[in-house]
């Protein structure tokens, strides 16, 4: 089922960016097709566990609408990654011991961004909104399973894999280079709970009533090759 979401979003969103980078009739728009790969760096900010950040890849398709009477430049985009991160548990319910266990996600974002010339094109701070499809949480070692998560009595690695699978982020950075490359760095920050759909599960808190509640942190860092 995950994997048709992801297939329908791709499919939609390739549709959506084509449709962008029709001629204006009024003015000399110039258009542009940019594929991007890179690195990125994953965290979930929550008070709820102890997450350790976790490094992953990008990569992506955007389609830019150069305006040369305004300030700005727009894109849509979207962009695939699979990242990791790590959170802290017991390997036993009353050990001392700590021990990172190490989760994947795969994500699949659409974004709408604007590019504020600094430097013509050559310099650009970039923002805007983007909407994000993820997969669960994947336990990346299956022993891990019945590790005790720290803060918590009997809650299992295991048992918080099934996170919100929409969300909505903010993105801003930068993108620097020259007509034909570019490398872009972006800040993505998750204004809704990707760890909201763990309220709705029975799961085992014991005395910890706390609500879970977290926001995706993604630092991703890209080069881009402009047609």
């Amino acid at each position: 089922m995950q994997n048709k979401h992801l297939i329908l979003l791709v499919v939609l969103c390739i549709g959506f960016v084509t449709t962008s980078v029709a001629q204006h009739t009024r003015y000399a728009i110039k258009n542009g097709i940019g594929i991007q790969g890179g690195l990125t760096q994953f965290d979930i900010m929550t008070d709820n566990f102890d997450t350790v950040k976790g490094d992953g890849w990008l990569a992506g398709l955007s389609a830019t609408v150069d305006l040369p009477h305004k300030w700005y430049t727009v894109s849509y985009s979207i962009q695939m990654s699979e990242n990791t991160i790590g959170i802290l548990a017991r390997p036993a319910s009353v050990s001392p011991l700590l021990e990172e266990v190490d989760y994947k996600i795969f994500t699949a974002q659409v974004a709408f961004l604007f590019h504020a010339k600094v430097i013509q094109d050559y310099v650009t701070i970039d923002f805007g909104p983007m909407i994000q499809y993820n997969s669960e949480l994947e336990l990346k070692d299956e022993d891990q399973e019945s590790y005790f998560l720290n803060n918590y009595n009997n809650l299992l690695a295991s048992d918080i894999t099934e996170i919100s699978p929409f969300n909505v982020n903010g993105a801003v950075g930068a993108t620097l280079g020259f007509k034909g490359f570019k490398l872009r760095a972006q800040y993505i920050y998750g204004f809704t709970n990707i760890l909201n759909k763990l309220n709705n599960q029975d799961l085992d808190v014991d005395t910890n009533t706390e609500k879970f509640k977290g926001n995706q942190a993604m630092l991703a860092f890209t080069a881009m090759i402009v047609f």
